[in-house]
């Protein structure tokens, strides 16, 4: 029985390659042991060596283990926790899930929401597209809950491509828009999955706030 210690580099998400084994532990102890009766076998009789200190010895090394045997613990851990992150996203290839983004793929109409904490008297959505320009989608006076946003590039004059997506409010609140969306595909990257979703293009595992679509 043994218990994975070290992260593979070159795959995150494969299990360590280094491991420990159960029995390593009392080998450890044993040999410590060993050496500590050798000691007082052959320590000088006229000048004993102190009891306390055998004993304050296997005390640090018994610690040094269990510090140890926790880490190489909490790195498999951490290895098996991305491995079902992975198996989760892998497996919503497509269904709908709603995720917080700062940007849209536009090339139709699309719908969306944010949630407010307070009243805003003038609230503004803006886009703006790769070459830095800025099209303001004004939305008035908006009360604190959830807001429902339709963007139909057409209507607004804009061409379809990626645009970045900010919301002002005048009590000074920044919301994050959410989209809905099917996932095409999954992508496996160092910080973990990658969704890419219809409408919205690439979106962290962890922006997701709703699996399925908000009625």
């Amino acid at each position: 029985m043994s218990v994975s210690g070290v992260t593979n580099r070159a795959n995150p998400y494969a299990l360590p390659e280094e491991t420990i084994s159960v029995s390593e532990a009392g080998q450890l102890s044993n040999q410590f042991i060993t050496l500590m009766v050798a000691q007082i076998q052959n320590q000088d009789p006229t000048n004993p060596v102190d009891s306390n200190q055998f004993v304050e010895q296997y005390a640090t090394i018994s610690q040094v283990q269990s510090l140890e045997n926790l880490t190489r613990l909490q790195q498999s851990s951490l290895v098996l926790a991305d491995n079902l992150q992975m198996l989760t996203a892998a497996g919503l290839v497509g269904q709908n899930v709603t995720v917080h983004t700062d940007s849209l793929e536009l090339d139709g109409k699309v719908s969306g929401q944010f949630e407010l904490q307070h009243t805003s008297t003038n609230t503004v959505l803006w886009l703006t597209d790769i070459n830095g320009k800025e099209t303001p989608v004004a939305l008035g006076r908006q009360d604190a809950g959830r807001v429902d946003v339709t963007l139909d590039p057409v209507a607004l004059g804009l061409k379809p491509g990626k645009y970045q997506v900010r919301i002002e409010t005048a009590s000074g609140e920044e919301p994050r828009l959410e989209m809905a969306g099917k996932v095409s595909d999954v992508r496996v990257s160092e910080s973990g999955p990658v969704l890419n979703i219809a409408g919205i293009g690439n979106v962290p595992f962890y922006q997701i706030v709703q699996f399925g679509q908000r009625s």
